[in-house]
């Protein structure tokens, strides 16, 4: 995040600089611990049993986005977004849809929600600290996007390497069909 808000304010405009409010590392923290007890926690797991945890944390992050729906004029420092609302809602549940992805990841790889609780709260309070204080709600509409675009380079880097399940394991259905084949074998011997 603090590379894009670093790269927009060079290339396009100072007022993209990030900003220093550190209090904000508060609303990470209460925000990461409390709701990844339910997202990581509870829905996650259920919503991968198929083995594509690609693609329940895709939909697991359209009700994340939905579930910022009443807050969403609240988030951010240019508020109220009126005619960008929507264009910010999008560009917001894109950045968060890429987010929860990468959350997903490191709990697929590690079954540790304390995990996804510590990215969870880095990321909540990195975007309310460093977020630009003097944007306008276009300008704050515009750097989401851009920084929706740098995350989903990410995930397509954590898919590209990891695939659907989102973890190097090989899904529990193969592993135990490719145990049944080699008993299969054994047991049939050389004809």
């Amino acid at each position: 995040m603090l590379t894009v808000l670093l790269c927009l304010k060079t290339l396009v405009s100072p007022v993209y600089a990030p900003n220093r409010f550190f209090v904000g590392v508060s609303f990470g923290i209460v925000a990461g611990l409390f709701e990844e007890i339910g997202w990581t926690g509870y829905a996650f797991p259920k919503m991968a049993r198929t083995g594509n945890g690609l693609g329940a944390a895709i939909a697991l992050a359209m009700l994340w986005g939905t579930w910022h729906i009443p807050v969403i004029d609240y988030l951010g420092t240019a508020t109220p977004h009126g005619a960008h609302w929507l264009g910010y809602f999008l560009a917001f549940t894109a950045a968060m849809t890429a987010m929860r992805v990468l959350i997903a990841w490191i709990y697929a790889n590690t079954k540790s929600v304390a995990l996804a609780q510590f990215m969870h709260a880095s990321s909540t309070g990195s975007l309310v600290v460093l977020s630009p204080g003097a944007v306008t709600a276009r300008q704050e509409t515009a750097w989401y996007a851009v920084y929706a675009a740098a995350l989903w380079l990410i995930v397509a880097l954590v898919a590209a390497g990891y695939g659907p399940q989102l973890t190097r394991e090989p899904r529990k259905e193969k592993k135990a069909q490719r145990w049944a084949d080699r008993r299969w074998n054994e047991a049939s011997g050389p004809c």
